[in-house]
């Protein structure tokens, strides 16, 4: 294990071994931050479930009401009238066929989330393996296959993320940065843990949230008490 810096260690040594709650341990993180630049501000919930059995999947997407700090290229692939739909909703790249086929012969990746209208999903299929292994496929689940245009680009822009649990049992979210005020990153580690609980398979028996933690790219993690959500 590779030795901690001296901010990091004197980060840790402001960090009580208990649980806080999510205002408490959104204005100690802000306190804490030892770093010149803007850190990401993350959240990771362990779950007791076992992603492996597919009634066990968690996976979701909420909009974060005050966002996340980062700006959102959106590439949105739709015939007719849903492509002026989406300019005027904000979409960065907008095309039908000819976007299909930029991407498969140009290697073009310069988006961070790719919606599709579900008819143009026959010619979006073609990239499966090319957005697939980018995290960039277009899929119901995610809200990202769908003819309601306007809403999906809006919601995106605002600060909607995706959360899925890892193999391990964890879901990794960002969700604001370290310049965002206290309450703020408070309001969207909230609304981020709020929209998990409310995935809980519904086969699932026995305690859901084993742990969650609040840390910035550089800092220390620190133990969630979300009593007050679960109740």
């Amino acid at each position: 294990m590779s030795k901690r810096g001296k901010a990091y260690v004197k980060a840790k040594e402001r960090i009580e071994e208990r649980s806080y709650a999510v205002a408490e341990a959104a204005a100690l993180l802000k306190e804490i931050k030892a770093s010149k630049f803007d850190e990401s501000v993350d959240v990771s919930v362990r779950l007791s479930v076992d992603p492996k059995y597919p009634e066990q999947m968690v996976r979701g997407t909420v909009v974060l009401p005050f966002g996340t700090g980062k700006v959102k290229r959106v590439l949105v692939i739709a015939a007719g009238e849903k492509q002026k739909e989406a300019s005027e909703a904000g979409a960065d790249f907008v095309g039908g066929d000819e976007i299909v086929e930029k991407i498969q012969k140009e290697n073009w990746f310069d988006y961070d989330v790719v919606i599709s209208t579900p008819d143009m999903m026959k010619s979006v299929g073609r990239l499966g393996k090319a957005l697939g292994t980018k995290g960039l496929m277009p899929s119901p689940k995610s809200g990202t296959v769908t003819f309601n245009v306007k809403d999906a680009v809006s919601e995106i822009k605002k600060g909607r993320v995706e959360f899925r649990v890892d193999k391990s049992g964890i879901i990794h979210s960002s969700i604001g940065k370290t310049s965002f005020e206290a309450e703020h990153i408070a309001g969207n580690a909230r609304t981020l843990i709020g929209a998990i609980l409310k995935a809980r398979p519904v086969t699932l028996k026995g305690k859901y949230v084993k742990s969650v933690y609040l840390s910035s790219t550089m800092s220390p993690s620190i133990k969630i008490d979300i009593s007050e959500l679960e109740s």
